[in-house]
C-alpha cells in the first residue's frame, strides 16, 4: 500500500503523527510508516524509480546527526528492502541513511523520531510471511535491479539478519533516550 492511498485511516493517523510531533512524543516509522511521517510533516511520497524488494546495502551519512544515532564506527551495512515508493525529507529533516537505488532510506526530525525507508526489524518469521504473500510481487518486479529472487533472500537470511539486528539495536537504544527527555 501508499502512504498517498486514499484511506479513512490515513487522515486520523496523520493528524496523531502531527500531534505526536507537537508534544514532542518520539516516533518511529519503519516503511510505510516512515513515509507517514513525512507526509506527516509537509513532505511528499512519490514512486521510487525502482522498487527494492530483498537484501540491499545502505551507507550511514558523514553526518553528526547519524553518528550520533549510529555510532562513529559504522559506514553502512546491508539491511532489507520491500518498497516501491519513497519519503522526501522533511523541512529541518536530517538524512543519515542513504541507498543506491533509494537515496532517503532514513531521516530524522527533531532528534527524536526516526523515519526508515529500509527495513531493520526484520525476523526470519517476517520476511517468511512476506515472501509468502508476495512472491507474486517479486516475480512481477524481477527485472528491478534491486528486486532478488526467494531463493537468494531466503538463503541469505541466516547470515544477514545478526548483522541487522545489531544495527537496529544501535538505532532503538538512541531512540529509546528521547522518552527520558
Amino acid at each position: 500500500m501508499s502512504a498517498n492511498d486514499p484511506t479513512p485511516w490515513n487522515g486520523p493517523v496523520l493528524d496523531l503523527m502531527r500531534d505526536a510531533v507537537g508534544r514532542k512524543v518520539p516516533m518511529i516509522g519503519h516503511c510505510l510508516g516512515g513515509q507517514m511521517m513525512s507526509r506527516a510533516l509537509g513532505a511528499q511520497v512519490t514512486r521510487n524509480p525502482v522498487k527494492e524488494i530483498g537484501w540491499n546495502p545502505v551507507k550511514v551519512e558523514d553526518t553528526p546527526a547519524a553518528r550520533k544515532w549510529f555510532g562513529g564506527d559504522l559506514a553502512g551495512f546491508i539491511t532489507f528492502q520491500w518498497h516501491g515508493d519513497t519519503f522526501a525529507l522533511p523541512r529541518g529533516a536530517e538524512r543519515i541513511l542513504t541507498g543506491g537505488y533509494c537515496a532517503n532510506q532514513a531521516y530524522v526530525f527533531d532528534d527524536r523520531h526516526l523515519a526508515l525507508q529500509c527495513h531493520v526489524e526484520m525476523t526470519p518469521e517476517m520476511i517468511e510471511s512476506w515472501i509468502a504473500s508476495g512472491a507474486g510481487e517479486i516475480e512481477a518486479n524481477r527485472t528491478s535491479p534491486a528486486v532478488q529472487p526467494v531463493s537468494k533472500i531466503t538463503g541469505e537470511m541466516d547470515a544477514r539478519l545478526p548483522d541487522l539486528s545489531r544495527n537496529a539495536e544501535r538505532l532503538y537504544r538512541h531512540w529509546i533516550t528521547n522518552l527520558q527527555r
